[in-house]
């Protein structure tokens, strides 16, 4: 069944002229009948009830800092552009309640001006704060969870258009359900974090070459507030980064089979983040192995890489770690991991790389990063999760009705669309070419 558009007086808030929805890096692109900017909660309560009575799907988009099509949809997508800033905080418990459309780049400004601050960040800034934890962003660290683990409590618009609070000594295991949730709960508005006091760090990137540097890695990884590497197939050189206390880390001279080439101090929001300005035409795919098994995996990645890629891969792979905690839907699910990234240039081939290179990553029991390139779906996904039915048995309860569930999330969640019709003609998802 066709159902005709949904009419500005049916659906609240105000549409933009925009005819085309489009990710960071271009590779996801399509047309949503309306995008929406509500101003208000009580606004976005409005637009998820008449999206209900439509029986349409909504959408909410953050930055756009996802190579999956995880906004995607034919119906309605809402952006919280609108909704920025800071709520309230308290200095004395060191939180703050942020709006959900807030950029980590603006909390970062917003919270350092309040002597407050996240314990981490990833290499970029740009996604919102709701759009970075839910889809499991993190930075590095073997002691740093993601970022979500910082997520205390908050607000969401339910799938009935209703208000819902959560915290964790409310609702312990909606909150562990709603730190990582691909927007299938409920639509965020506000966002309370755990902080820190805000902080100094010292930036440090040596040059070396795989061999050089390959034994030493464990050591680093310990070593350090924040380590990771970048992997160079092609030359076979690596780029070590150290962020620490100033002073403090893996000392200067037991580096000697590396060359500094970068030392900067400096704060927290400003350090951390070193890709904001990074060309964003590239492709990735991203797996969390076990800790104990990330060195292994990792060996076998690069052989694979050297013996089938090395003169077709342009960039590089990235090498970070993450600790355990206990978000239904995190990769870091009771575990410390590992995780591997595999980039490539966005204008050449990144499918039969990937596919490649995936089933290592499977073999060690790994968890795909939620934003990035993958090809697994429910059935194999709910392996790797020991709380999969309990989140499904969360979501049925927020969106009873499945209006924030599209096809792509059918597929990967195993979640019950508005409509079974969904799946005909009329709500057929047009995918990214290659896409599985």
């Amino acid at each position: 069944m066709t159902m005709a558009p949904v009419s500005d007086e049916e659906i609240a808030g105000e549409a933009t002229d925009a005819e085309e929805w489009t990710n960071w890096s271009g590779s996801v692109s399509f047309e949503p009948d309306r995008i929406l900017e509500p101003e208000s909660e009580s606004e976005l309560q409005e637009i998820v009830r008449r999206c209900v009575e439509a029986d349409r799907t909504v959408r909410v988009a953050g930055a756009g800092h996802s190579w999956t099509p995880v906004v995607e949809t034919e119906d309605v997508v809402v952006s919280l552009t609108n909704m920025t800033g800071v709520v309230d905080h308290d200095p004395e418990a060191k939180t703050a309640t942020l709006y959900a459309g807030t950029t980590l780049e603006e909390a970062g400004t917003e919270l350092h001006d309040r002597n407050l601050a996240l314990p981490n960040l990833g290499d970029v800034t740009m996604q919102t704060v709701a759009g970075a934890f839910g889809t499991g962003t993190h930075g590095t660290g073997p002691e740093f969870e993601n970022l979500a683990g910082s997520l205390v409590g908050g607000r969401m618009v339910t799938g009935t258009g209703e208000i819902r609070e959560f915290s964790a000594e409310d609702d312990p295991d909606l909150l562990r359900a709603a730190r990582v949730s691909l927007g299938t709960l409920g639509i965020f508005t506000e966002l309370k974090l755990d902080l820190q006091t805000t902080y100094k760090l010292q930036r440090r990137e040596y040059c070396t070459s795989w061999r050089e540097c390959r034994d030493h890695l464990p050591d680093l990884i310990e070593e350090n507030r924040n380590f990771d590497c970048y992997w160079y197939p092609r030359s076979d050189e690596v780029k070590l980064r150290l962020l620490n206390a100033p002073g403090g880390g893996t000392d200067h001279e037991d580096l000697s089979y590396a060359t500094l080439v970068e030392d900067q101090t400096g704060w927290w929001q400003e350090t951390i983040p070193e890709h904001d300005d990074i060309g964003r035409e590239f492709d990735e795919m991203e797996y969390a192995v076990p800790i104990e098994d990330g060195f292994d995996c990792l060996e076998e990645v690069r052989e694979r890489v050297r013996e089938n890629w090395r003169a077709d891969v342009g960039w590089r792979l990235l090498v970070r770690t993450v600790a355990a905690d206990d978000a239904m839907l995190s990769t870091e699910y009771d575990r410390d991991v590992m995780t591997i990234s595999c980039i490539q240039n966005a204008e050449l081939e990144h499918w039969p790389y990937f596919e490649d290179i995936e089933p290592i990553f499977n073999e060690y029991d790994g968890r795909p990063h939620w934003g990035k390139k993958h090809t697994l779906r429910a059935p194999e996904l709910g392996e790797l999760y020991p709380e999969w039915e309990r989140f499904q048995e969360i979501r049925s309860e927020l969106d009873p009705e499945g209006v924030f569930v599209t096809e792509y999330l059918e597929e990967l969640l195993g979640a019950t669309t508005t409509d079974d019709e969904r799946s005909d003609e009329t709500r057929t998802t047009e995918r990214v070419e290659g896409e599985p």
